[in-house]
């Protein structure tokens, strides 16, 4: 509860910011001026906070990708800046976050935030001032579809949670052959609140079945007591939807309970903090959903791989990928667009999107503004990020 009460302050707060800026239409003359030699993008991301290292991550995709446009000569004889401004992995932080791109630095448009909570509190802000959010790797379906009715101004750059949670159903039934399953799931987080509701509904289509369901909440450090229950029904495998720093403590928990059967889950496992917190032998026979494998032989996976290692000396993860591909999407909508275009020409850019070489193929956006992609699924072996097979529904 107090989650959900201070997700609905920051959404207030967002919202009254967004209404008061919407009036302030004498910046405009002061952003042409701003922007009349480059295109000023904001990059509102987690960069310190619970999830950081999602942001950070992000953040340098979305680096990589501008550098490399700008040294092909830009767009529309314009180079891209890149403003930071740190959220602190905080629902209420992020309008003020946003805010200050759009006020103070005059941005295009906005990359990020990385996660759902934080992108929903943005949105208000983003809509009023009618400035562009690409949201790299937020999944919840909300945000982008509001009963019904498509945000004009919002985007994405990965695939939904209701698409996760189908595919690690049709991989719990077909490649891992089990029928009874439990889930462990976070209740203060919407994104794996949706995954764990889609997962079972789809489970149960196949002729499956959820024989436990139990919760924690964000920032718990103690879950036996809710692994002791499930043991008790004794599930062939145990769905965890959540972020790594929770997620790496239950799969630690679990198997020192003595709990030895497949634990599945989705993107947001993908730390190398999973392996730190958790242990190599404690993630044997684990599993979890993904955009992105170093071991995809896909040719513009590998270039990408290869030019993200030139830049920072390391592999690439997952939200690095699709903060590249968010920033390859901003420049090829900007360049469509035109010099000069405002930001609901910048959109309608944005959502024509079609068959765009990205690092991950080609990108390609639906009707409700999210991008046409597989999923591939993570194996863990000894510590080890293992390629083990790639779905599309």
């Amino acid at each position: 509860m107090k989650k959900w009460k201070k997700f609905t302050s920051a959404c207030l707060v967002a919202a009254l910011s967004a209404t008061l800026l919407a009036g302030c239409g004498g910046e405009k003359k002061e952003q042409a001026a701003a922007n009349s030699n480059s295109y000023v993008i904001g990059a509102s991301f987690e960069l310190t906070g619970n999830v950081a290292n999602y942001g950070k991550s992000t953040l340098s995709g979305l680096k990589l990708a501008v550098d490399q446009v700008n040294k092909a000569g830009g767009v529309n004889g314009k180079q891209l800046v890149v403003v930071e401004s740190d959220n602190k992995s905080e629902p209420a932080e992020s309008g003020n976050s946003v805010t200050k791109l759009i006020t103070q630095d005059k941005v295009v448009a906005v990359v990020g935030p990385a996660t759902s909570g934080c992108v929903f509190a943005a949105t208000p802000v983003v809509t009023s001032n009618k400035v562009p959010l690409i949201a790299p790797c937020a999944t919840a379906p909300a945000i982008t579809v509001d009963n019904g009715q498509v945000k004009e101004f919002i985007f994405r750059a990965c695939f939904i949670d209701p698409f996760q949670g189908r595919v690690m159903a049709e991989f719990a039934d077909k490649t891992l052959g089990v029928k009874n399953v439990a889930i462990l799931h976070d209740a203060s987080s919407d994104y794996s609140k949706g995954l764990a509701e889609v997962f079972e509904k789809t489970l149960n289509e196949k002729g499956g079945k959820v024989v436990a369901k139990e919760a924690f909440l964000a920032k718990d450090i103690d879950f036996k007591a809710a692994l002791t229950k499930i043991k008790a029904a004794n599930p062939e495998a145990i769905y965890i939807p959540g972020y790594y720093e929770e997620v790496a403590k239950i799969v630690k928990q679990t198997r020192e309970l003595g709990l030895n059967v497949p634990l599945i889950g989705c993107d947001g496992w993908d730390s190398p903090k999973l392996v730190e917190i958790a242990g190599p032998e404690a993630l044997n026979n684990t599993y979890f959903s993904s955009a992105f494998s170093v071991q995809d032989q896909t040719e513009s996976v590998q270039k990408f791989i290869a030019d993200y290692k030139a830049m920072y000396q390391k592999d690439p993860d997952i939200f690095c990928m699709q903060g590249y591909n968010a920033g390859l999407v901003l420049a090829d909508a900007l360049k469509r667009a035109g010099d000069g275009a405002d930001g609901t020409k910048l959109a309608a850019a944005i959502a024509a999107t079609k068959d765009l070489p990205v690092a991950s193929g080609k990108l390609t956006y639906d009707k409700d503004h999210n991008p046409i992609i597989a999923a591939i699924i993570i194996e863990m072996k000894d510590g080890v990020q293992s390629f083990k097979e790639k779905i599309a529904l």
